[in-house]
């Protein structure tokens, strides 16, 4: 049971890969939470890969809120993406690919949308993040004075130990760190789901089966794309994949199921050897006054049943 006064609705901003869906799912299958809205930003692969996936999703799943096409590339340099591991469309799959029918796209100014949402909402709003943060540092560009209408923004990225896109660098956070700064900057209440709470949560290849047997074509295409992601820990699926976003996702709903420590949080903009990497001082307030609060310990069987709970309940 939610508080009366807890936020039961989000808005999402993703980079639309297979785990971003996995996490969107996670939301709206989880009663009684909503999705406002949608903003879309390119990261695990370019902006028009990630529009078409989005909106393909949407008519899959009857999604009904309005998804805005957001930012084609990050604050600062060129815009890396992660088609290398994901596949061309981000949605490595054993079989099956999502419908080729798309839902329409609500507009092309995914800040403006944000924008005009933060500004109607009659309390703070709840963001989910599950990439790049760059639509969000260009809204508060625009109006700065927005900050304090985001009442909670959980983000899956960073990382408070090493890296998975280069040593010392988590890949939403690789791409665009200037974003990240300027949200810490701003004041942002800002909850970081990094890499090391992220790969406390792990599926695995039976738990596709699982899912298959709900027995609908909806099943089966969930079946192959959580599949298809588990086999990017091991080819054959021996192995378990750690769950991304979609921690992030249960952690928001179900906030039971991760524990969170105040830290002070910078992200390294300038290193050669350490771009993106997210530095987390644990020592505060002694060294360094608390900015943000960063994920540290999962409850791995309480966020794993969450998200497949979700999904089940998406394929019937």
């Amino acid at each position: 049971m939610h508080p009366s006064n807890a936020p039961t609705s989000a808005w999402i901003d993703t980079d639309m890969g297979f785990d971003d869906l996995a996490a969107v799912l996670t939301v709206t299958q989880t009663p009684p939470w909503r999705v406002d809205g949608m903003s879309l930003v390119a990261g695990n692969a370019p902006l028009e890969v990630v529009i078409d996936n989005a909106l393909r999703s949407a008519a899959c799943f009857g999604w009904d809120f309005p998804i805005h096409a957001g930012s084609d590339g990050p604050l600062v340099g060129e815009l890396v993406t992660a088609q290398n591991i994901l596949g061309a469309d981000a949605m490595a799959s054993a079989g099956r690919s999502l419908p080729r029918t798309r839902a329409p796209l609500a507009s092309s100014d995914a800040v403006a949308a944000l924008i005009d949402h933060l500004s109607a909402a009659d309390q703070p709003v709840t963001l989910l993040a599950l990439g790049p943060l760059t639509n969000i540092a260009r809204v508060l560009q625009r109006r700065p004075e927005l900050a304090t209408r985001i009442g909670q923004l959980m983000w899956m990225g960073g990382s408070a130990g090493s890296g998975n896109h280069t040593a010392a660098a988590e890949f939403n956070a690789a791409v665009d760190p200037e974003s990240i700064n300027a949200l810490l900057d701003a004041g942002v209440a800002l909850h970081m789901v990094g890499l090391d709470a992220c790969r406390q949560v792990r599926v695995h290849a039976a738990d596709a089966e699982a899912l298959r047997a709900v027995g609908t074509d909806k099943a089966e295409l969930l079946a192959d794309l959580l599949l298809g992601y588990v086999r990017i820990a091991s080819p054959a699926g021996t192995l378990p994949m750690s769950l991304y976003d979609p921690t992030a996702a249960a952690a928001l709903v179900a906030p039971h199921g991760m524990s969170f420590r105040p830290a002070h949080l910078v992200a390294e903009c300038k290193g050669e050897h350490t771009r993106g990497m997210t530095v987390v001082e644990w020592r505060v307030p002694r060294r360094a006054a608390a900015n943000a609060q960063v994920a540290s310990v999962a409850d791995e069987t309480q966020l794993r049943r969450v998200v497949l709970d979700a999904l089940a309940r998406a394929a019937r």
